[in-house]
């Protein structure tokens, strides 16, 4: 039985790199940003295991948060418990409880949805997460009510795990598991079943194949190691509440799926980290990042549908040798006219904001109703000035007059790396 693919030496290097530059982070990284890395890694790992419901068997839930939370809660209750001095159980392995929760979770919801395929399934996932997100706040004894449930982590094996270093290498060390695991799994025969049942389930069906029990098993897999994300979120954060089951989680996951690339396998956790450092960084800054984060999703469905883990493949498996070296002009002139684009945009949207907002609104009460110049990037602009609006028109206008320009020395340069990579 083959457990897993054939790896070359590249990828071997290539990943004994990254797991060398993720070790060595906190070594360089503040407080804070240490935080967000242990954020980024969970929502990665959140990633790969729903893109093994997804992307691996081609079931897409709308309702993954329901085991997130489910194992943040068990993970929770366990640290109580060991707080408390009612359970012995060492802290590095309270992600264990989780994957607990979220495997029989998943096998009792995945037996009920997955007796339905497509849209429907979806439904179903959806609808299962909802009754959770309704239960949460009045089941106080399992869930803490609104409030949620608090508690805190204890010292095991000769770590305090009272600063986020400790925490930082914990997540890491589960991560870099959990992620070789879901690897391992997509070589087994079940994990080539799940491709399988993706492409053609009745196929399956007529050649003997049960596969309402095998996307039951997939799904409930799934459902494990999004459970273990879930308790590493709880140990991170010490606390939890019903918020963790809404329809918001689950849709941050698919989000971040497709704008990672739900065609290779870690596309999805590429795009996990980096939207969830996108979310960080912007909602600190503006309250339209959800816009944003929108208009991402938008642009990658329309311009790269296979995702970013998909566009670093495809320049991986094209390009050869001195070949790239034909495409970094027409990138930086791409990345030129984008940043153009972009300051358009943002100065766009977050002028609509301020001029919309209730405390522009009572200066002009204030004034009398005139018109009164507003505040943006600590600097005033007078909203009737053309002067104004040409900082927002200007920038969309050369951005998008030199777009096909791009686009066509982009496509030359590409003809001109393969036959160069040919040679």
């Amino acid at each position: 039985m083959t457990t897993a693919r054939a790896v070359t030496l590249r990828q071997v290097v290539l990943i004994v790199l990254g797991l060398a530059v993720l070790t060595a982070l906190p070594l360089v990284l503040s407080p804070s940003l240490v935080n967000a890395a242990i954020k980024m890694l969970i929502a990665a790992l959140f990633a790969l295991a729903f893109s093994l419901a997804m992307g691996q068997a081609g079931m897409l839930s709308f309702g993954h948060s329901a085991y997130y939370g489910l194992g943040a809660f068990a993970a929770l209750h366990l640290m109580k418990a060991v707080e408390e001095h009612v359970l012995a159980w060492p802290t590095p392995l309270v992600p264990l409880v989780g994957a607990t929760a979220g495997l029989l979770a998943g096998i009792v919801f995945g037996w009920f949805a997955t007796q339905r395929t497509g849209v429907y399934f979806a439904m179903v996932t959806l609808a299962l997460a909802e009754l959770l997100f309704t239960l949460a706040p009045t089941w106080n004894s399992l869930f803490g009510g609104e409030s949620g449930i608090s508690t805190m982590r204890m010292p095991s094996w000769a770590f305090s795990f009272g600063n986020d270093t400790h925490v930082y290498y914990l997540t890491l060390a589960w991560v870099a598991l959990s992620a070789w695991c879901l690897w391992a799994f997509t070589g087994t025969p079940m994990g080539r079943l799940a491709v399988a049942m993706r492409e053609n389930e009745h196929r399956l069906r007529f050649l003997g194949f049960n596969t309402h029990l095998a996307r039951t098993l997939v799904f409930a897999i799934s459902a494990m190691f999004t459970g273990v994300a879930g308790a590493l979120l709880a140990i991170a954060n010490e606390a939890s509440n019903y918020t963790i089951f809404s329809a918001q989680a689950s849709a941050n996951v698919v989000l971040q799926t497709f704008i990672g690339g739900a065609g290779t396998f870690l596309g999805p956790a590429l795009g996990a980290a980096v939207m969830t450092f996108f979310a960080r960084v912007t909602s600190d800054l503006t309250r339209s990042w959800l816009l944003y984060q929108g208009l991402i999703f938008v642009l990658v469905m329309l311009f790269v549908p296979d995702g970013i883990g998909g566009l670093v493949s495809m320049h991986a498996r094209r390009l050869h040798g001195g070949a790239i070296k034909h495409l970094v002009l027409p990138y930086l002139l791409c990345v030129a006219i984008g940043l153009l684009i972009i300051a358009g945009v943002v100065f766009t949207v977050e002028s609509v904001y301020v001029l919309l907002s209730d405390a522009y609104l009572a200066q002009r009460r204030a004034a009398g109703g005139v018109v009164v110049p507003y505040q943006l990037f600590k600097w005033k602009f007078d909203p009737l000035s053309p002067l104004t609006w040409s900082l927002s028109v200007v920038p969309l206008f050369i951005g998008g007059a030199l777009l096909p320009f791009a686009k066509r020395r982009t496509e030359l340069a590409w003809s001109r790396a393969l036959d160069d990579g040919e040679r």
